[in-house]
């Protein structure tokens, strides 16, 4: 364990945050996920935000999670085919 009560942990790194992605047992023996979004501020301190799922929640979580991440495929997805139909559009005027 790296740390007290941590089993894993996947860092993942973008330009201005980095999420970490931690199984922990706390004292009781249970596991849950921490998913934490680190930034840091101009100041030069650090801001964090930590979501806790608990095993018996992890299905119920992960499907809405799939659920959520559709919606936005799907909302980009038209989006990127509505700017194209835009832009089509615009360049057929221009060209009249």
């Amino acid at each position: 364990m790296a740390q007290r009560g941590e089993i894993f942990s996947q860092r993942v790194n973008r330009e201005n945050r980095t999420y970490f992605f931690n199984i922990k047992e706390n004292r009781r023996g249970d596991l849950f996920l921490a998913v934490v979004e680190s930034r840091k501020l101009a100041s030069g301190e650090f801001e964090r935000h930590q979501v806790m799922v608990y095993e018996e929640d992890l299905v119920p979580f992960s499907e809405g999670l799939k659920e959520a991440l559709d919606v936005m495929r799907k909302e980009r997805y038209q989006r990127a085919t509505h700017h194209e139909k835009s832009a089509d559009e615009s360049d057929t005027r221009r060209d009249r």
